[in-house]
């Protein structure tokens, strides 16, 4: 497939990169012009402009930092969503708010293209092994028109529903989820170190038998290493992500009081300078309150 490809982060890159290797044809824009250079040996094109990106392309996928960055690129002068041609499907595996999903849905669907959520689960290391697992909402045909896309970059795609913002509230909902984790992992290796339990040993206890899970073995030897390193998902974007659901959770009645104490959580740890670090460094602050750093 053409698709032009907007968003070359740590996620953005990993993802362009298989989907080259799986033979599509890809026009590359991102705001640091050599993240796009260092794709082109492999066969990619680079658009001067987001616009540029957005024309004559069957497929334009955005994978971009926030609300903020989407709407600079969608709706803002060069404003990409008027450059889309008539039938083409934009697919934003940006982590963004309902609200905004909905925006774009009805923005597209105005100019007769097609609009999918797709946000991912997986962190950079799972992006370049094509290990991500898709949440893809939208129209099911327009989904299985994409399905060579998805299959290239993950090892599973979920459509669960035809509804677009229901994928970005699924991802809201799993990043939560993983803060809960973050933060009880944190707290209960706090409290194993007071009794002098190696976390090697509570980490194998736990992930051999209850906690045997992705998630869990991932941050959980993270935590028991008290190593935050390589960051793959910096606390400011998981402070987004947070700030983005509580909104979601306002907007339907639905409290949602462990979100508020995750919250403040990741501001404490903003204030006490741990703003690069990756968000799984939450931890710190139990460790600290136990007394055991």
């Amino acid at each position: 497939m053409r698709i032009g490809f907007i968003g070359l982060g740590n996620m953005g890159s990993a993802i362009a990169r298989n989907l080259i290797n799986a033979g599509h044809e890809l026009k590359l824009y991102n705001r640091t012009r050599s993240r796009a250079e260092a794709l082109e040996p492999l066969g990619a094109t680079i658009a001067e402009t987001p616009a540029v990106a957005a024309t004559d392309v069957e497929v334009l996928i955005t994978m971009l930092a926030d609300d903020h960055a989407v709407e600079q690129i969608l709706f803002e002068p060069g404003k990409a969503v008027e450059l889309l041609s008539p039938g083409a499907i934009h697919i934003s595996m940006s982590t963004i708010s309902v609200s905004l999903s909905r925006r774009l849905a009805e923005a597209h669907g105005s100019r007769r293209q097609h609009y999918l959520a797709a946000p991912v689960f997986g962190r950079p290391e799972a992006a370049h092994a094509a290990k991500l697992f898709v949440v893809v909402a939208g129209s099911a045909e327009q989904v299985e028109h994409c399905r060579p896309i998805f299959d290239a970059i993950g090892q599973k795609t979920f459509h669960p529903s035809e509804d677009a913002p229901a994928a970005n509230v699924i991802k809201l909902a799993g990043n939560f989820l993983i803060t809960t984790v973050i933060e009880g992992l944190a707290e209960a290796f706090a409290l194993g170190r007071k009794f002098d339990i190696a976390p090697d040993s509570m980490l194998q206890v736990l992930t051999e038998s209850l906690f045997n899970a992705p998630v869990y073995r991932t941050y959980g030897a993270m935590i028991a290493a008290d190593k935050f390193e390589p960051v793959g998902f910096k606390l400011p974007l998981g402070m987004k992500d947070n700030r983005l659901l509580l909104a979601a959770g306002e907007e339907a009645a639905v409290a949602m009081p462990f979100a508020s104490i995750i919250r403040d959580r990741f501001l404490t740890a903003m204030a006490t300078g741990l703003s690069e670090s990756d968000w799984s460094s939450i931890a710190h602050l139990s460790y600290e309150n136990a007394g055991v750093r």
